[in-house]
């Protein structure tokens, strides 16, 4: 069933404010040289949109946790839970909805934030450089899955709203991260990739992955 949180993401609330304010006192001094004042009005609007989202998940699926473009699709270490993995990487432009995902259904095991720098988050070493906050989920099947949000070259604010002990929805609303950005997921080493590098996802409806039957 749809999830249920305002359009446009209390994330952004201050930014529209201050955004419409200073466009309302533009067009009472400058009259139509306000124009680009609206414009960026409406890019916010568009930057902090959230829409609902209908989630559907079979228990072995792995859904995206951010809008964008798959960057990266390849066997990697993961560094949070020091295992061989199968790391997807999703690239979120200024255009992107910039609400993150809970990527399976499952415990909140533990929470990692590290301070970074802040490199275009489409750079392969922005994964292990930049601003980021990683979330350890369990399912109930036994899978680890590693969720990673990364700052980018204009993001400033990774904000990660989820808890060590909590439980979690698959397409559940965690986080936010403001102006251009990525997420990474590591999973089994067996997974099996359901996207390719280029494509487009949908958070909390496109399956970037099947876990494998670990039991």
């Amino acid at each position: 069933m749809p999830d249920s949180h305002p359009l446009i993401a209390r994330e952004g609330w201050l930014h529209v404010g201050v955004a419409f304010a200073v466009a309302l006192v533009g067009t009472r001094l400058l009259y139509w040289g306000a124009v680009p004042l609206w414009g960026i009005v409406i890019f916010i609007l568009q930057f902090f949109r959230d829409p609902h989202r209908a989630v559907t998940q079979a228990a072995d699926s792995v859904l995206a946790p951010a809008d964008g473009r798959i960057v990266s699709v390849e066997r990697a270490h993961d560094p949070w839970l020091e295992r061989d993995a199968l790391k997807i990487s999703v690239f979120m432009n200024v255009f992107n909805v910039h609400s993150n995902r809970i990527p399976v259904a499952g415990t909140v095991q533990r929470i990692w934030h590290h301070a970074g720098k802040f490199l275009n988050a489409a750079l392969e070493k922005a994964s292990l450089e930049n601003e980021r906050s990683a979330l350890w989920i369990r399912t109930s099947r036994g899978d680890d899955v590693t969720c990673v949000q990364i700052a980018g070259l204009i993001a400033r604010r990774v904000l990660c709203y989820a808890q060590e002990g909590q439980s979690v929805r698959a397409g559940e609303r965690y986080g936010f991260i403001r102006f251009g950005s990525r997420v990474d997921v590591y999973l089994h080493v067996d997974a099996r990739a359901q996207v390719s590098v280029g494509d487009k996802v949908s958070a909390g409806i496109t399956v970037l992955a099947t876990l494998p039957d670990i039991a």
